[in-house]
Parts: structure tokens; sequence; C-alpha cells
């Protein structure tokens, strides 16, 4: 059974998402670069974990480190907000690895449905043709 969710982002996103959890009765965990200590994700969170110093590249962009995070915590359930982790096939993929949910779409529909030339392919074969002729398409 869910009951801390560590959340891979930052700022506004981080934020609804933790209202959200305490309106379940669920635990929070953030995670923040040092730059963002003051921010108010960090204090509306049950937890607050540090990834470090320096740019997202090297903090919230870093695999091991969320998932390390992660385990740390406790938490069965990464949400990685938007941007940042959230189409990221190989992160899904690492939490799975790792025994943690994470809260989108499978890897696979990630990579299926991330790119329109990919996605394209997968619709019925009329569609596709229809949307190609039309330029919605580009191949």
């Amino acid at each position: 059974m869910l009951t801390t969710l560590l959340i891979a982002n930052r700022g506004a996103i981080a934020c609804r998402i933790l209202r959200t959890l305490h309106a379940m009765n669920l635990r929070g965990v953030a995670v923040y670069s040092e730059a963002d200590i003051s921010s108010l994700h960090i204090r509306e969170a049950d937890e607050a974990l540090s990834l470090g110093d320096g740019p997202a590249a090297n903090t919230y962009l870093v695999t091991e480190k969320i998932i390390a995070a992660a385990q740390a915590s406790g938490a069965q359930a990464i949400h990685p907000g938007y941007g940042f982790l959230s189409e990221n096939a190989a992160f899904a993929e690492a939490c799975e690895a790792a025994g943690i949910a994470f809260v989108g779409p499978t890897p696979e529909q990630l990579r299926l449905f991330g790119l329109k030339h990919t996605a394209g392919r997968w619709l019925n074969p009329m569609a596709y043709r229809c949307w190609k002729a039309l330029n919605f398409w580009p191949m």
C-alpha cells in the first residue's frame, strides 16, 4: 500500500502534488538542489532530501540521486511532475528496476508516444496517411 511518494520536481508542481498527497493522508518527500533550499515545496514536504549543489543537470536530472533519495525516504513511488524526468523512459525503467512505482506512463508508452513520428506510425494506417497528407505529422 502506498504511504510515501517522492516528488522528483520543484516549485509550483511539487507544491500542488504535496497538497494532494496531504489531502489523501499520504507522506510527500521533496528533493532539492542547494540553490532551492528556501523554496516553498521544501517547507510543505513531510521530508526533504538534498540532491547536492549545482544546476538541474547535476541534481534533479540525475536518476541515481533521485532513486537513492526515494530509497532513503522509504518512498514506494516517484512522481516526476512535468518536464525534468516525466518523459524519460530510462528513468521510468530505473524506477521499475529499483522496485519503485513510476507515476506516469510505462517506459514503452513513453517511447511510443513521446515522439510524433513514432506515435504517428502506431496510429491506424488510414488515420496516419490522412494526418501525414494534411502535414500534421512531420515525416
